[in-house]
C-alpha cells in the first residue's frame, strides 16, 4: 500500500527518478541487447542477415503492438484505480491482463504462422533476405504468448509501485539473452534462428519471475480468486486507453513497410540494411525516453485520478525536459560522428559508406522527438485516448506516409534522398502539432488548479 500511495504524496522530482531510473536501466539494457543481437547477427551471418532482420522488425512490432494494447492500457487503468482507492477493481484488471494477453497473442501467432512468407514479402523481403527473416520470425511467433505476458506484467509491476521489480525482470531477460545469443548463433551454428530462440527463452525466464512476484498475497495487487474472468467494463476501458500505443506501434509497422519497399525500389537490400542500422542506433536513445515515460506514467495516472493536477503537470514537465536532452544527444552524435556509430553494427565498408548521409539526414530534427513522445504518453497516462491516438498517428501516419510517397518524386535525380528526408520533416511537423494540442489542454488543467485553490481559500475550516 505504501508503494502505491507514495505516488500522491512523495516529492515529484525524486519520485520520478525513483520510478524512471529502474525503467531507464531496464530499457537501456533491452536496447543494448538489441544492439548485441544485431552485432552477433551482422558479424556472424552477414549484411543480408541484417537486412532480413530489418524486414522482420515491423512484424515483431505488430506483435508488440497487440501486447501494448493490453499492457499499457491495463497498467494505466490500475494506476488510476489506485489513485481513486478502488483496490479490488485494480486487482480485477490484473486478471484481465493475463486473459487478454493469452487470447490476443494466440490469435497473432496463428495468423502469423499461416501467412508468414506473404507478410514478409509485403514488408520488403527479397528472395535473398526472406530465408533470414522467415527463420527468425517463425521462432518469435511460437513464443508470442510469453512475449505478451512478459511486457504486460512488467507494466503492471510499475503501476503497483514496484519499478525495481520491473527493472530486474527486464535485466534478467536481457542477461539470459546475451548469454545465449553467442552460444546459439556461433557455438551451435543456429544463425538467426538461434538469436530468436535466445529471445524466447529469456522472456520465459522473466515471466516465471513475474508470476512468483504477483502470487504474493501481501501485495495490494496480486493473483487470487474472483479476478479470472473477462469483465466488459474493464476490458473495454483498458483497450481504449491502450489503443494509442497500439496504433502508434501499428503505424510504425506500416511506415517501416512503406520505407522498406521504397528503399528496395530506389536502393535495394543494402539501403534496407542501412535503415536497420540507423534504427538500431536511434532505438537505444528512444528506449531511454520510453523508460522516462514508464516512470512518469504511474505518477501522472495516480495524481490525475486523485485530482492532484499540480503534481501531475510537474511530473510531465520534468519528463519532457529530460526526454528532450536525451534525443538532443542523438542529434549531436548522428551529425558529428555518424561513421563511428555505424561501425558498431557492421564492418562492411560499403554499408558504412552508404549509411553516413542517411544518418545525418534522419537525425537533423531528432531533438524534437523526445517532447513529442512524452506528450503522447502524457495523454495516454491520464486516459485521454482520443488525443493520444491522434498524436501517435501524426508522426507515423498523417505526416510521414504522404511524405514517403511525395518526396521521392520531388528528388528526381536521387529519389532515395526523398525517402530519407521524409522522416525528419515528419518529426518536425508532429512535434509542432503536439505543442499546439498540449498548450490547449494545459490551459484547461491550470483553470482546474485555480478553481481548487479558490475553493480552499473560500471554504471555512471545519470544527473538530
Amino acid at each position: 500500500m505504501t508503494n502505491a500511495t507514495e505516488l500522491g504524496t512523495a516529492p515529484v522530482r525524486p519520485l520520478l527518478f525513483k520510478y524512471a531510473l529502474p525503467a531507464i536501466i531496464a530499457m537501456t539494457a533491452s536496447s543494448l541487447y538489441n544492439i548485441a543481437d544485431s552485432i552477433f547477427i551482422g558479424h556472424g551471418c552477414g549484411p543480408l542477415a541484417l537486412s532480413g532482420l530489418a524486414v522482420a522488425k515491423p512484424f515483431m512490432d505488430i506483435c508488440a503492438a497487440f501486447g501494448s494494447l493490453v499492457g499499457v492500457g491495463a497498467s494505466t487503468l490500475i494506476a488510476i484505480k489506485l489513485g481513486e482507492k478502488e483496490y479490488e477493481s485494480a486487482n480485477r484488471v490484473l486478471g484481465n491482463v493475463i486473459i487478454l494477453n493469452v487470447l490476443l497473442s494466440t490469435l497473432v501467432m496463428v495468423v502469423g504462422l499461416i501467412w508468414l512468407d506473404p507478410i514478409l514479402y509485403a514488408f520488403g523481403a527479397s528472395p535473398d533476405t526472406l530465408p533470414y527473416a522467415h527463420d527468425y520470425m517463425e521462432i518469435i511467433l511460437f513464443g508470442n504468448i510469453l512475449t505478451h505476458i512478459y511486457f504486460g506484467l512488467n507494466s503492471v509491476l510499475r503501476s503497483m509501485g514496484h519499478p525495481k521489480w520491473a527493472m530486474v525482470s527486464t535485466i534478467v531477460a536481457v542477461g539470459v539473452n546475451v548469454i545465449l545469443d553467442p552460444i546459439f548463433i556461433f557455438g551451435l551454428g543456429m544463425g538467426v534462428r538461434g538469436a530468436a530462440l535466445a529471445t524466447v527463452i529469456s522472456q520465459a525466464v522473466s515471466v516465471v519471475w513475474q508470476l512468483i512476484l504477483l502470487a504474493n498475497p501481501h501485495e495490494i495487487i496480486h493473483f487470487h480468486r474472483g479476478i479470472w474472468r473477462l469483465e466488459p467494463t474493464i476490458t473495454i476501458r483498458a483497450l481504449q486507453i491502450g489503443l494509442s500505443p497500439f496504433l502508434m506501434n501499428l503505424a510504425h509497422c506500416m511506415v517501416v513497410i512503406i520505407v522498406n519497399n521504397q528503399l528496395a525500389r530506389y536502393g535495394g537490400d543494402m539501403a534496407i540494411a542501412t535503415y536497420g542500422v540507423i534504427n538500431r542506433f536511434t532505438f537505444v536513445f528512444a528506449m531511454i525516453v520510453m523508460g522516462l515515460n514508464q516512470g512518469m506514467q504511474p505518477i501522472v495516472g495516480f495524481n490525475y485520478g486523485a485530482k492532484q493536477y499540480h503534481r501531475m503537470l510537474h511530473a510531465f514537465s520534468l519528463t519532457a525536459w529530460l526526454a528532450t536532452a536525451v534525443m538532443t544527444t542523438v542529434f549531436i552524435l548522428g551529425e558529428a560522428v555518424p561513421e563511428y556509430m555505424i561501425r558498431v553494427f557492421t564492418n562492411d565498408p560499403t554499408l558504412i559508406a552508404d549509411s553516413i548521409l542517411p544518418m545525418r539526414i534522419i537525425c537533423v530534427f531528432m531533438w524534437l522527438v523526445g517532447f513529442q513522445m512524452v506528450t503522447g504518453n502524457f495523454f495516454t497516462s491520464i486516459g485521454m485516448a482520443g488525443k493520444a491516438i491522434f498524436l501517435s498517428l501524426t508522426r507515423q501516419v498523417i505526416f510521414l506516409i504522404p511524405l514517403l510517397l511525395l518526396l521521392p518524386a520531388l528528388f528526381t535525380r536521387t529519389p532515395i534522398l526523398g525517402v530519407w528526408w521524409s522522416m525528419p520533416v515528419s518529426d518536425a511537423l508532429s512535434a509542432l502539432t503536439a505543442a499546439v494540442i498540449l498548450w490547449v489542454q494545459l490551459g484547461k488543467f491550470r483553470r482546474k488548479i485555480a478553481e481548487q485553490e479558490a475553493w480552499i481559500h473560500t471554504t471555512p475550516p471545519q470544527p473538530d
